[in-house]
């Protein structure tokens, strides 16, 4: 116990506990009809967002990663990620199956890397992996300066008026259909490269 208190004392792991914290405050904000309580909302996202860069620049440059913070780290970002797919849902501008893909083929890779980091058996994170968070995050940012821009206060009634078509539209089903594709894709390549580790060599601890 007196360990497990120590590692959340960590710069990393409060700021990785702080995100965590502003995943419902983020989505509540958004959910407000007050566009300036949207626009926090966003503010929020982003902070919770620029705190994932820092804690691991933090943990690498201090030399203070933990086993607390390789479990709960990817599970923040999930969590922020996933949220802000389901309040899209929510809105009515994504379609549920593709966003339950999505979310899917995330928490179990998560699952299987944060097992992997357990057993001091971590797995490199490949190039497809970043491509496919790269576009997760610029989609869910683009999303939401559009729930933004789409309130007259903040663009105009014309603008609003053809920013609320384009999220209502089947454009964005295509787009979010590629999001999906991809990110389903690279699961499977995932499992694919990584099968022997899980399944013919079984990890265990060194």
């Amino acid at each position: 116990m007196k360990d497990t208190y120590k590692e959340l004392l960590t710069v990393p792991n409060q700021l990785t506990v702080l995100r965590i914290l502003l995943v419902p405050v983020f989505v509540l904000l958004l959910l407000q009809p007050d566009p300036w309580l949207q626009l926090i909302g966003v503010i929020v996202f982003i902070f919770a967002s620029l705190t994932d860069l820092y804690d691991g620049y933090h943990a690498r440059k201090y030399g203070v990663t933990t086993r607390l913070g390789a479990f709960l780290d990817p599970l923040a970002d999930k969590f922020l990620i996933t949220a802000a797919f389901l309040l899209y849902v929510w809105m009515g501008y994504l379609v549920l199956w593709m966003a339950i893909l999505v979310i899917i083929r995330d928490v179990l890779i998560t699952g299987l890397r944060i097992y992997a980091e357990i057993k001091d058996r971590p797995v490199v994170t490949s190039m497809e992996a970043k491509y496919k968070t790269l576009v997760q995050n610029i989609f869910v940012y683009v999303i939401m300066l559009l729930v933004l821009m789409k309130e007259p206060a903040f663009s105009g009634k014309g603008v609003s008026r053809t920013i609320n078509s384009f999220l209502l539209s089947e454009y964005l089903d295509y787009i979010m259909l590629g999001v999906t594709t991809f990110t389903v894709y690279t699961g499977i390549s995932y499992l694919v490269s990584n099968w022997k580790v899980y399944l013919q060599n079984p990890l265990q601890n060194r």
